[in-house]
């Protein structure tokens, strides 16, 4: 049970860099590498103002948030203003990442010993709410802390994607979402596409800036490394999701399906790494998967348009 509710957790906080990846590649068709690099920022900016700064936990995840959004600005500027390709535009700032991040804490990891984090606060919110720092939950026992992370996480996570939804209802979220369908269109009409896209790649990065925050603080260290990979993880998530809701869902559904599929992943993972899979073998699963599943809806298109012209 506390293997379960860990991966839900993780699977929870994750569900954040999910729908970042979700705004940059569905809504502006751009896979943002830049998530490798503000992930791991939102998590050196939290952990640096919690260890060294003796700071909040609220006000030092919310620098995370703001330090990813930061970051994705950056990527935005230079793929308007200057005219670079996107992909390019988010390799060099994931690139320049790297440094800053370590410039940030100073070392390639920071353990958060001593320090007051969300973590530690639920602990404190587990013996209050539970009265016991362990509870009997369907029949096993489990640490009231974790239960309360959890339930925090995902309380965080549901009020995270409801507005989002409600901004991209709006005129302004509504005008995003067309100047990346038809940035033509929308230029012709008088719309200011580059100044969305800042905006649209700010926010997106800004969710996995806070994603990294709760990630460090539910680990309990920030580490250079671990933003590698995580774009892919994104992508995952959100195939996941559009299999579970449909690829032609609304945007609240595929909200919905992005955090879905973020925590079915994760226990997908989980099951894994229990059945014996390498952890040194993870990333390369987790690629060969988002291969699969991006070719293999082409291949079923193509697979059923044969069949029917041979009944025909």
């Amino acid at each position: 049970m506390t293997l379960l509710i860990g991966a839900l957790t993780l699977g929870t906080i994750l569900a954040l860099l999910a729908i970042g990846v979700y705004l940059s590649f569905r809504i502006f068709a751009i896979a943002d590498i830049t998530v490798d690099g503000s992930l791991t920022l939102g998590a050196a900016v939290t952990g640096v103002l919690l260890v060294k700064g003796g700071m909040h936990p609220l006000p030092a995840t919310g620098a995370g948030f703001l330090a990813g959004m930061a970051a994705g600005t950056v990527t935005g500027i230079l793929q308007t203003r200057f005219r670079i390709n996107a992909l390019l535009a988010g390799i060099l700032v994931m690139t320049a990442l790297y440094s800053v991040n370590l410039r940030v804490m100073g070392r390639s990891n920071l353990p958060f010993l001593g320090a007051t984090t969300l973590s530690t606060l639920c602990e404190d919110l587990g013996l209050a709410w539970f009265g016991a720092e362990r509870i009997d939950l369907l029949g096993w026992e489990v640490a009231s802390a974790d239960l309360t992370v959890l339930l925090l996480m995902a309380l965080l996570v549901a009020a995270v994607a409801t507005a989002l939804w409600a901004f991209l209802k709006t005129d302004l979220g509504t005008a995003m979402r067309a100047s990346g369908d038809n940035p033509q269109m929308v230029r012709a009409l008088g719309g200011p596409v580059e100044a969305y896209r800042v905006i649209g790649l700010a926010l997106a990065n800004g969710l996995v800036g806070l994603a990294g925050s709760l990630w460090a603080q539910y680990q309990n260290f920030a580490d250079a490394q671990m933003g590698i990979g995580m774009v892919v993880w994104g992508l995952a998530s959100v195939i996941i999701g559009e299999a579970m809701t449909g690829a032609g869902a609304g945007v609240g559904l595929a909200i919905a399906g992005a955090v879905l599929g973020s925590v079915l992943f994760r226990e997908l993972v989980a099951i894994a790494l229990s059945f014996g899979l390498n952890p040194n073998d993870l990333k390369l699963v987790t690629a060969v998967f988002v291969f699969a599943a991006l070719i293999l809806p082409d291949i079923l298109a193509r697979l059923s348009t044969a069949r029917r012209r041979e009944d025909a």
